[in-house]
This record gives C-alpha cells, sequence and structure tokens, in this order.
C-alpha cells in the first residue's frame, strides 16, 4: 500500500490554510469533473482530488494524517508498524460519502472504520467515536487490564491543528479477536440538552508478534527443528502465547509438517487451535570434522531429494 500524498494532489502546502484548500479543490474539481473534461484519466484525477479534499478539510482527519505523514519513511512500501491505530474520531456528522462511494487503499484502512460508525448512528445521541488500538497476543489467552493512549485530533484557540492525547484503563476480555470491537459505554463525545453522551468503540488489532500468526481463533507458529530431529523424531520446546509446551517430533516428519495443538489457540465458546509449523534448519559446517560427517551421511543414504524431477 503506498502513501497518498494529498497536499501534493491538490498542489497546495502542508502549513496552508482551510481556505487554501477549499480554492485549490473547487478549481481542480471543475479542471477534471468528468462532464467538463473528457480526458480519459479526468475522472480518476476528479475522484483523487475529492479524496484528498476529504481528509484535508476535517481537522480531525488532516491532524492524523499529518502524523501519520511524519512516520512513513520516504520510498517505503509498507506503512510504518501501528501506523493506523490510536486515533480518536467523532462519528456522527462526518460527511464521507459525497464521491461515489469509492476511495483507495489508503483512505479506507485509515478511514473507513469510520464511515462504517456514521452510517449506523442514532441522530438523537451525542456522537460516538472510535478508535483502533493495539494489544498483545497473550492478552486475548488470559485476559488483561490496560492503559490505551489515544490521539484526539482538535483545533488549539489560535485555530491550529493539533493532537490531545488521553489515556483509558481498558479491560481486554479473554477470548477477544482481532478486528472485535470494545463498547466503552459514555466514553464518546459529551451530550448537550439532556442528551446521554455517546460511546467509544475500540477496533482491537494484535500486535505484530515475529513468532506467531493468527487466523480468526486459529494460532501458527514456525517451529525450527534440527535435520535430526525431524529425521529421529525428538522432544522439543515450543513457545506458546501463553507459556510452552513439550512437543512431540514424530519421527520421519519433513519440512512444512503441520503438527496441531487442540484447543491451544485463542480462547472461546469454541476455542481455535494452535498449529506448529516444521522448519527444517540446517547447521552449519565450519571444520573439517563436520564437512566429513555430513559426507559420510551422504555416502550411507540413498536419498536424491530430485528424483521425482528426473534429477540427481
Amino acid at each position: 500500500m503506498q502513501f497518498k500524498d494529498y497536499y501534493q494532489t491538490l498542489g497546495v502546502a502542508r502549513d496552508a490554510s482551510a481556505d487554501d484548500i477549499k480554492h485549490a479543490y473547487r478549481r481542480l474539481a471543475r479542471k477534471y469533473h468528468p462532464d467538463l473534461n473528457k480526458e480519459p484519466e479526468a475522472e480518476a484525477r476528479f475522484k483523487d482530488v475529492g479524496e484528498a479534499y476529504e481528509v484535508l478539510k476535517d481537522p480531525e482527519r488532516r491532524a492524523a494524517y499529518d502524523d501519520v505523514g511524519k512516520r512513513w519513511q520516504p520510498g517505503a512500501e509498507q506503512p510504518p508498524p501501528g501506523w493506523d491505530s490510536g486515533y480518536e474520531f467523532r462519528g456522527g456528522d462526518a460527511d464521507f460519502g459525497g464521491f461515489g462511494g469509492e476511495h483507495s487503499d489508503f483512505f479506507e484502512a485509515l478511514f473507513g472504520r469510520a464511515r462504517a460508525q456514521a452510517q449506523r448512528r442514532a441522530p438523537p445521541r451525542a456522537q460516538d467515536h472510535h478508535a483502533k488500538v493495539q494489544v498483545e497476543l497473550v492478552d486475548a489467552y488470559r485476559g488483561a487490564q490496560r492503559s490505551i493512549r489515544l490521539q484526539v485530533p482538535m483545533l488549539d484557540a489560535q485555530g491550529r491543528i493539533g493532537l490531545s492525547e488521553r489515556t483509558l484503563d481498558v479491560a481486554i476480555p479473554a477470548g477477544v479477536r482481532e478486528g472485535q470491537h470494545l463498547r466503552l459505554a459514555g466514553q464518546g463525545a459529551p451530550g448537550f440538552d439532556g442528551a446521554p453522551p455517546g460511546d467509544l468503540y475500540l477496533e482491537i488489532v494484535f500486535r505484530p508478534d515475529p513468532r506467531f500468526r493468527v487466523d480468526r481463533r486459529d494460532v501458527y507458529l514456525d517451529l525450527p527443528v534440527a535435520p535430526w530431529e525431524a529425521a529421529l523424531g525428538a522432544t522439543v520446546d515450543a513457545p506458546l502465547p501463553d507459556g510452552s509446551v513439550q512437543l512431540t517430533v514424530p519421527p520421519g516428519s519433513a519440512q512444512g509438517r503441520k503438527l496441531r495443538l487442540k484447543g491451544k489457540g485463542i480462547p472461546g465458546k469454541t476455542p481455535g487451535d494452535l498449529y506448529v509449523v516444521l522448519q527444517i534448519a540446517m547447521p552449519p559446517a565450519p571444520d573439517e570434522a563436520q564437512r566429513k560427517a555430513w559426507a559420510e551421511l551422504a555416502r550411507l543414504h540413498a536419498f536424491h531429494p530430485r528424483a521425482d524431477m528426473g534429477g540427481r
């Protein structure tokens, strides 16, 4: 996914005023409107201009976008870790449509949740807020009490865009799944004229762990084993998100073999499984004695790994 430079799209500086952004948008929207411009690229440019304006005209979205832009490495194809988490947005009266409902993947990743929230909003209530937050995978196993730091885009007394922070103590229930929303009643926008306050919805994302991959409630672990452990069988220690287990590697195990640990995935009414995927790690042969050992193994073993390809 590529970073979208909305300032460049509108041809304005990063410190451009709201009026400058509006004037640039109106000029480019007229220039590329499909009814007025029949060039092949006009419609795509018109949508790009509209998307850029949707972000930069709104103080909340502009502040979050600017913060992401500071951390995105030039030329990087991947966003910085946690780039779309920790931002808290209003939802009720934001305009997330107007351009055919089509947006780039970049826009949808950062702002698409707010549009979905807005479409579900009940008009009489105060605004609900939403945010994406990262938690540890182990929290889904044990549950946890976590302090969540949120950055709230806002305007200061001088009308400048900035980020204010607030910290909430949140109970993460055992069995929580990635993508699940936790509702914090009354933690959204304050109500007026007797209306109750809105709620805060936290979308759960697991912090990346180099050891584990998650698919719904199932968890996958790539486990290195030595060639002799795979060939002869062995009992080895394997890490779990919430501890470790003694794992039996069957004799004759091949690269990529999956060993299923039933019920060791994310807890739930129907818990997931944990799959250990064996990865055969080749030891180095830095000295003559070790090279001779490998040569002797090759002499004794009538094994031809490319036999099914017609080669030796």
